[in-house]
């Protein structure tokens, strides 16, 4: 007979408690601890595979590994974030909003998988005529994909063993329910189970799977913080709702970098990508504007120019309000702070708001010498050149300090048409500096303000 134990989660970070508590003790969270009856299954199987595993510990140098463990997905941006490709018997967890693109870019890439590979798509959510529907108006009828209406999880696992799929992809994991767990579809303990089967189903018979996750208020996957954990690479995609363009960046990823981003734009025919993010998120800038200008980070291994905005305006309350939108507010107020102090610019009087265009968030220090100049430009009303990028780190003291891939940002900003650059003296010497692109060396903040203005 089975027995049941009642057990306690947290929404956030999945930490298991005996009672329940008002705080978690783990991540600090308020009212994110969740009852779950937790119900031991003495009989009954969750999954059944043909492959025998071996269980005997191994030294690591005599396990053979394979060297085409990679796959191309059809699609360059979404293989840049998983690190090169898709990794054969690896599980991915793509999030995102409603309606932001995940069913549809899941569904696209099957018409490149398919042309090697056998790919089961299940729906939970869809019936098999909305997805031929869906299918149609993005142009995907490979021979190869095999679609399935399904919300229980044993006849997912009998589908996948009958037909053998090198790709499952399951929209979405909170549909799916076990029917030897009591809970309802979507609670901790079912997404729990389910991604438990998942992922002993991808590793058992070298299937990758991609699983698609709904995202809860605060936009964090919902479900427990355990499912996060169990899978190899979390995917999140995002985008505002009022634009076209959206991001895909990887919040965990263990076969490649966490640093890329992968970027596209949603059209009638489906997602297209966009190979020149710079170039997108450049569009519609203003000329001869003062409080603007543009800086060049760098995702992962790719240079992106982005256009940085400020707003200086005199305040009417005691103490000035500060505000930044896809830059770190403090780290926003503490370039003020050394604008104060060592270029001489009276902040303190002023109201100042910082807003990077396009949804990018800047989150590198080659981001601060570009912030800084577009607070001076504002406040002291004097437009950047249009054709200027800046980059750089600004220290405590004012100093301009030098950051990493200097090179490759230089390129990326000849290659759009910027004539000139100021960047940092020190560590700039042995540079490979392109044609027609004009560099200013600066030694401190001050410098770089009287340079720019």
């Amino acid at each position: 007979m089975a027995k049941t134990k009642t057990i306690f989660y947290c929404t956030n970070c999945g930490n298991e408690t005996l009672k329940w508590m008002g705080r978690c003790p783990s991540c600090g969270a308020f009212n994110t601890i969740q009852e779950h009856i937790q119900k031991s299954i003495s009989q009954g199987k969750v999954l059944t595979t043909s492959i025998a595993q071996n269980h005997t510990p191994q030294r690591i140098r005599n396990i053979e590994s394979d060297g085409e463990i990679r796959f191309s997905t059809g699609m360059r941006e979404l293989d840049r974030v998983l690190g090169g490709g898709a990794v054969v018997g690896s599980l991915v967890l793509v999030g995102g909003a409603p309606g932001i693109g995940k069913s549809t870019l899941l569904l696209q890439i099957c018409n490149s998988l398919c042309s090697e590979r056998r790919v089961l798509y299940v729906s939970g959510e869809e019936s098999e005529h909305q997805l031929k529907l869906r299918a149609e108006r993005l142009g995907v009828s490979p021979e190869e994909l095999f679609i399935l209406s399904e919300t229980r999880l044993s006849d997912v696992v009998s589908a996948a063993e009958e037909t053998q799929p090198d790709i499952l992809i399951v929209d979405s994991i909170q549909t799916l329910y076990n029917e030897e767990n009591e809970s309802s579809p979507g609670s901790i303990s079912q997404v729990k189970d389910c991604t438990m089967t998942m992922m002993q189903l991808s590793k058992s018979q070298g299937i990758t799977v991609f699983v698609v996750g709904h995202i809860n208020k605060d936009g964090n996957i919902a479900g427990p913080k355990v499912l996060e954990h169990m899978v190899d690479c979390v995917l999140y995609f995002e985008g505002d709702s009022n634009t076209s363009y959206r991001l895909l960046r990887a919040a965990k990823n263990r076969f490649g970098s966490t640093n890329e981003i992968g970027v596209f734009e949603m059209m009638d025919t489906g997602l297209a990508e966009v190979p020149n993010p710079s170039q997108m998120l450049l569009e519609g800038r203003p000329e001869g504007a003062s409080g603007t200008c543009v800086a060049c980070v760098m995702e992962g291994t790719r240079p992106v120019l982005a256009e940085v905005q400020a707003l200086v305006t005199k305040t009417t309350f005691n103490v000035p309000r500060r505000a930044a939108d896809g830059f770190d507010f403090n780290r926003a107020v503490l370039l003020m702070a050394v604008a104060e102090k060592r270029a001489g610019l009276k902040l303190s009087a002023f109201d100042a708001y910082i807003n990077v265009i396009g949804g990018l968030r800047l989150d590198e220090p080659g981001a601060d010498l570009p912030v800084a100049l577009a607070v001076a430009s504002s406040y002291r009303d004097t437009p950047i050149a249009d054709d200027l990028v800046a980059i750089g780190e600004v220290g405590l003291t004012g100093e301009i300090r030098s950051v990493s891939h200097m090179n490759q940002r230089l390129a990326e900003a000849a290659r759009l048409g910027f004539r000139k650059c100021i960047l940092p003296r020190s560590g700039s010497e042995k540079l490979e500096i392109p044609s027609g692109l004009t560099i200013y060396r600066v030694r401190n903040l001050r410098e770089a303000i009287e340079t720019a203005l």
